[in-house]
């Protein structure tokens, strides 16, 4: 189960994973990369907490399409 600090840390974490890698001053290591998408991915919202998010914050987040 993710709890909603792990959430939030995931958020903030994959933004600095992504900034990093559009940054382009590192060297690529795709098993890293692979490696660290997984991890980040264990806690990353789900479309079902984005729902949530949008209905208790719909000036934050929108609902999803569909």
């Amino acid at each position: 189960m993710t709890t909603p600090y792990e959430r939030t840390r995931t958020v903030v974490q994959t933004r600095e994973f992504l900034e990093k890698l559009a940054s382009g001053d590192a060297p690529v290591n795709h098993q890293k990369v692979q490696e660290e998408a997984i991890r980040l991915l264990r806690h990353y919202p789900l479309d079902f907490d984005l729902e949530i998010s949008s209905t208790a914050l719909p000036s934050v987040w929108a609902s999803l399409p569909g």
